[in-house]
């Protein structure tokens, strides 16, 4: 079996956060430094994690859910779009042989790599709530309730 779900959304959610980081720092190459080794593990553990998200999702959707795979076809093709042009871009980047703090603080800003990001917040919190009984979902729901109540 492939890559947990689960997996590949902490490894794409953990490499976005480390890439803000490595940004920050204003380098000028990825050699040579451990940040930049550690950065290309996390860039391909990322694209690792995006191969198949899509068809990764439905399963864990159905497994979950019967139904829901078939009510979240729409959205699914949406994630595949955005992990697909969020593949393209890592790899391009993972492709140069010097990668700056510039170079990822653009990737950073990619509206491709964004929405993907929502996307897979968003299916972690349909599985999440998935998960629990209903009594439970219900109660977790109201909590983040923070609207005024009238």
């Amino acid at each position: 079996m492939g890559v947990a779900i689960w997996d590949r959304f902490e490894w794409i959610e953990e490499c976005y956060e480390f890439m803000l980081a490595y940004a920050a720092q204003g380098l000028n190459s990825d050699s040579g430094n451990e940040s930049g080794r550690q950065l290309r593990t996390f860039l391909q553990r990322a694209v690792k994690a995006l191969e198949g998200l899509s068809e990764s999702c439905e399963t864990a959707l159905r497994e979950q859910d019967g139904q829901q795979g078939d009510r979240s076809a729409a959205f699914l093709a949406v994630l595949d779009r955005d992990a697909r042009d969020s593949l393209a871009a890592m790899e391009l980047v993972l492709a140069q042989p010097a990668i700056t703090s510039q170079l990822i603080d653009n990737l950073n800003a990619s509206m491709h790599l964004r929405a993907l990001l929502t996307d897979v917040f968003l299916l972690g919190e349909v599985l999440r709530t998935q998960r629990m009984p209903a009594g439970q979902t219900a109660i977790a729901l109201g909590a983040a309730d923070t609207s005024p109540q009238t």
